[in-house]
């Protein structure tokens, strides 16, 4: 098919010219709902001698020949994403080349738009300005953010707001959709020139995923023709080479980046102890971006990107069998060999034009995706009763479209839609042991397989009116009509409104409304055959098995960012969700693989406090977020719970599993002549634990620190060489401890380690 060809293709974009725009000024986190700092918009060629004076505002300059009064700021993209001029850059790059990416990149901004929402940004030097900078996995950099709680590998890594997955991916504008979950972060952090999270009620461009926007600007045009290649590794046997290239060729700018990465502690360990047991992984990514200006108002541009782990999965010692299996009923629990295999590939093409009042977007999208557990056989039989090995894949094609239309003065009208079908296959082959007359096992292992194919398709189209009504008030109203076809076939028209105040500079409130509409992940919402585990060691408590249904909710958000002094950003936002069918996730067995569920009734509430300063080469951040969920009475996939939960649940609200009190980060780096140093923290109260999430886990703590230093070699550009620390006290914490709904295995936080790495630009 389409997608797998360009899956197979991903690597042979480097040879056809892969890369990017010239990498911009540092980005670094803002609590402005409107992102980065204004950057006036190149004006282009009129096709007659007019005289068109030109409002400042953000990317985008006046084209109408009408009178000229202030009119809406559409949203701007990252500052990152725009090369500043030559004479700012180490390197210099052609300046008709950057002018044109400039002027296509500000036409690109302003079909998105943040409005009414929450956004906070991190440049590329933002992050590695932290410590691990670009090696650091995104899911860890994502932890800076406000709002965004910590978890386990296998039940997603991190959380928005307290919302489990429901997060969307958008690299340069376009949708990139969600692959079958797994351990993998399928993005590289070098691969981010700016890495923005937009949340709360969201304008009606945004839609099927809606917790938040993980909105990545490529990194562009790094080097001028050049590159950067380095290693990274650390005291846990973690060795980490890595490669960058870029630079601008003719019309095309282009930008390349790869890592592999080899460790002993591939996911959380399931003890406390410093070395895990079986955790070996070995990791390749690969990313890159290449665009070309066709002509004045027309650029053409490309995004490949592929994933591969192989992970062992780490045992527990001291375990004890529950039955027997091939005449076996001792097995070291230390000796359980289970292992995961994941793959992801993603391309993108985009043509963008940008003519007069009117910007554009089309875009082709492609993921395949793909991941694998295989169990151990006598072990997981010996242990669990069963032994599955299973397989997941999706194929998905998609096109998407935004135009941004520039009506009058004081209206933008923006509008698009996306459109993708998804194949997916699941195939469960267990093996299990069938039960005597008193519900007994009994050792005649025999086999079963529960597979499934389906193809979904999903449409979404929207349209808003950004106005401003006043200088200091905009108004932006919309709507969205979504469409799903998988296992459950269902739609809604999705509503959208939110009111901006500016009263001065420096200061900004919004109120804003937002109706959702969240299609579950078709491969995790593929049916369970129960007939098949009639009578065996896999016969549930609860005989119910309703299908997954789309999650509908309502949400309000309002906050207020102030400037107290130069240099420093302060703001506090509360919202509040009600949800139907709230979706969620959870790993019922022992294979490290998600199944989803819903709650029929849900809400969400929550507070996030920001602050940030900026001065010269000295930053402090700090974030707060104090936040509760709760759900009840499971409404599909019942058989996951056993009776006691489940009663239970239906006659209480509970909190989820992923809900935490309160989260926070904060960090501070300063830079003097060629050194840099950093230090950052985490903190998060605890994870939900016990029977029906009644308990949680104890808080915890983790700070870290690092150093770089820039040493100049003769004849050639410096040499960077970092050091790290993760978890300087070595506080020993948990993630999970192995109980609560959709938990199965105990996970611990990383012990103390020791990174060093060298880099040599070229």
């Amino acid at each position: 098919m389409v997608g797998q060809g360009w899956a197979s293709a991903g690597c042979l974009l480097c040879l056809l010219g892969l890369g990017g725009h010239a990498e911009g000024q540092t980005v670094l986190p803002r609590i402005d709902v409107v992102g980065p700092a204004p950057v006036q918009r190149p004006a282009r060629v009129a096709k007659k001698p007019v005289v068109r004076p030109v409002a400042v505002v953000q990317r985008a300059v006046v084209r109408s020949t009408r009178p000229q009064v202030v009119r809406a700021a559409p949203r701007p993209a990252p500052v990152a994403d725009v090369a500043p001029p030559a004479a700012a850059r180490d390197e210099p790059t052609p300046g008709l080349a950057v002018a044109q990416a400039t002027r296509m990149d500000a036409g690109r901004a302003n079909t998105l738009l943040r409005a009414g929402a929450n956004a906070y940004d991190l440049g590329h030097q933002a992050i590695d300005a932290l410590p691990q900078g670009t090696n650091a996995p995104l899911d860890k950099v994502l932890l800076q953010m406000p709002g965004i709680s910590q978890d386990s590998i296998a039940s997603g890594s991190f959380h928005i707001r307290n919302e489990h997955e429901n997060v969307q991916y958008r690299i340069n504008g376009v949708f990139l959709p969600p692959g079958v979950a797994g351990f993998g972060q399928m993005i590289e952090t070098s691969f981010v020139g700016n890495l923005a999270l937009i949340d709360g009620a969201l304008p009606a461009q945004y839609g099927l995923r809606t917790a938040g926007i993980i909105d990545i600007t490529s990194r562009a045009g790094a080097f001028d023709n050049g590159g950067r290649v380095g290693i990274y590794g650390s005291s846990q046997t973690t060795m980490a080479p890595t490669f960058e290239y870029g630079g601008t060729s003719g019309p095309w700018q282009y930008f390349l980046t790869g890592r592999y990465l080899s460790s002993k502690e591939g996911i959380e360990n399931t003890t406390p102890s410093y070395y895990p047991i079986h955790d070996f992984t070995k990791q390749g990514r690969y990313f890159g971006y290449a665009s070309a200006n066709i002509d004045d108002t027309t650029r053409l541009s490309f995004i490949s990107g592929s994933f591969t782990g192989r992970y062992q999965i780490p045992n527990t010692p001291g375990q004890t069998p529950s039955v027997t299996a091939f005449g076996v009923s001792d097995f070291p629990s230390t000796q359980i060999n289970e292992n995961q295999i994941e793959r992801n590939y993603y391309n993108v093409a985009a043509i963008q034009k940008s003519v007069g009042d009117v910007d554009a977007q089309l875009s082709y999208f492609s993921r395949l995706s793909s991941v694998r557990f295989t169990p151990d056989l006598l072990g997981d039989l010996l242990y669990n009763g069963v032994a599955t090995d299973i397989y997941r894949s999706s194929l998905l094609n998609g096109v998407q479209g935004d135009v941004a239309y520039r009506v009058h003065p004081a209206h933008t009208l923006r509008f698009g839609f996306i459109g993708s079908a998804e194949k997916t296959h699941v195939a469960n082959s267990s093996t299990l042991l069938p039960l005597d007359d008193a519900g007994d096992p009994v050792d005649a292992p025999f086999g079963v397989l529960d597979q499934s194919h389906k193809l979904g398709w999903l449409f979404g189209a929207y349209a808003q009116d950004e106005w401003r009504l006043t200088k200091e008030i905009t108004l932006n109203a919309g709507a969205r009509f979504d469409q799903m076809v998988q296992y459950v076939t269902a739609n809604q028209l999705s509503p959208r409104a939110s009111v901006t105040y500016k009263p001065m500079e420096g200061t900004s409130f919004h109120v804003a409304y937002a109706r959702y509409f969240t299609p579950p992940n078709q491969v995790l919402a593929a049916p369970t055959n129960l007939a098949l585990v009639t009578n065996t060691t896999q016969q549930p408590e609860i005989s119910l098995n309703e299908p997954i249904c789309p999650e509908r909710s309502h949400y309000v958000d309002v906050g207020v960012t102030q400037r107290l002094a130069p240099g420093l950003d302060v703001g506090v936002d509360a919202y509040y969700k009600r949800a139907r069918n709230l979706l969620d996730d959870g790993q019922f067995g022992a294979a490290y693989v998600l199944t989803a569920f819903n709650y029929d009734r849900a809400y969400n509430v929550g507070v996030e406090f920001k602050a940030n300063y900026q001065m010269d080469g000295l930053r402090f951040y700090g974030n707060l977020a104090i936040a509760r969920q709760r759900a009840t009475e499971v409404t599909s996939n019942q058989f996951l719970f056993g009776m006691d939960e489940y009663s239970y649940i239906a006659s209480h609200y509970i909190y989820t599993d992923h809900a935490q009190t309160i989260t926070g980060s904060a960090g501070a780096s300063y830079k003097w002549d060629r050194t840099r140093v950093s230090m950052d923290l985490i903190y998060g109260s605890g994870l939900r634990s016990g029977f029906a999430n009644t308990e949680h886990v104890p808080s915890y703590s983790q700070v870290n620190v690092g150093v770089t230093h820039e040493l100049p070699m003769p004849d050639m550009k410096p040499l960077t060489l970092r050091f790290d620390v993760i978890n300087v006290f070595d506080h020993v914490y948990q993630l999970r401890d192995g109980s609560g709904i959709g938990v199965f295995a105990p996970q611990f936080g990383p012990r103390r380690g020791f990174f060093g790495g060298v880099s040599q630009r070229f």
